[in-house]
């Protein structure tokens, strides 16, 4: 990982992005004020290659959370050094953070260790679109496995539809279909929702739908979804989900999601 002067992270991805704002009540735009190097002794677990910091910086701009957060902020960052142990320049830098409140007014801590990163103008409008899509009313829900597959042959050899279901934090329904037809190439959709209608589509590429599920998806097809099938059906639906995972592609992350 490369340390930017800012302490940010450079080459972040769309998922790196949406891994940080997803699990942060609080993310706001800071100016660094000052810093003070904790002593080792005093630090704790500190990873190798860094340092820990005290940072105080003032609130720029509040971009998720409560509207009466302090002006002045407090936490801790560690900071990777360079080959001489030196920490890059933070004082007076832009920054973006990803937090919880503290257990004190002005007190704040980041939600992973590199859960700062610099505030450009490209960077800001990026994580404002990101938040506004993962808390819009029609977001798509947290993937957290899947369900049941069914599949249907067609009467005509190389014809047929596969549907599998998954299953998501809430509840909510979300299903996948893949449809192949003699001649063609496989075509595939997903659908928020009971009914899988006509308008469904793949995802977007970097949409949070298409993150939801190249992020979340298994590489295969478990056993348990395909438990009620007769081997040449769960051969076939392994196939079709095989054609979703590999039109959805890396999610990309070049971080470990903290």
């Amino acid at each position: 990982m490369v340390t930017q002067p800012s302490g940010g992270q450079a080459g972040l991805s769309y998922a790196d992005i949406v891994d940080l704002a997803d699990k942060a009540p609080l993310v706001a735009n800071v100016r660094i004020r000052n810093i003070i190097a904790i002593k080792p002794d005093q630090a704790g677990n500190v990873p190798a290659g860094h340092k820990r910091l005290f940072v105080e910086a003032d609130v720029t701009g509040l971009i998720r959370g409560e509207a009466g957060i302090s002006p002045l902020v407090t936490y801790l960052y560690d900071a990777k050094t360079d080959a001489r142990g030196k920490i890059p320049k933070l004082k007076k830098a832009q920054v973006i953070l990803f937090a919880r409140p503290g257990s004190r007014p002005g007190e704040i801590q980041l939600t992973a260790p590199d859960a700062q990163i610099a505030a450009t103008p490209a960077a800001v409008e990026r994580v404002k679109g990101i938040l506004s899509a993962l808390v819009a009313p029609n977001a798509p829900p947290r993937i957290v496995g899947l369900g049941d597959a069914f599949h249907v042959a067609g009467t005509i050899a190389g014809e047929g539809e596969t549907q599998i279901f998954l299953r998501t934090e809430n509840g909510d329904p979300v299903s996948l279909s893949v449809l192949r037809r003699p001649g063609q190439a496989p075509h595939w959709a997903v659908a928020l929702g009971e009914i899988m209608d006509e308008a469904a589509r793949p995802p977007e590429p970097g949409s949070l739908l298409w993150y939801r599920m190249a992020c979340s998806l298994p590489a295969t097809l478990p056993a348990r979804s395909v438990r009620t099938l007769s081997a040449q059906d769960a051969e076939a639906a392994r196939a079709d989900y095989g054609v979703v995972i590999a039109a959805l592609g890396s999610c990309g992350r070049t971080r470990v999601p903290g």
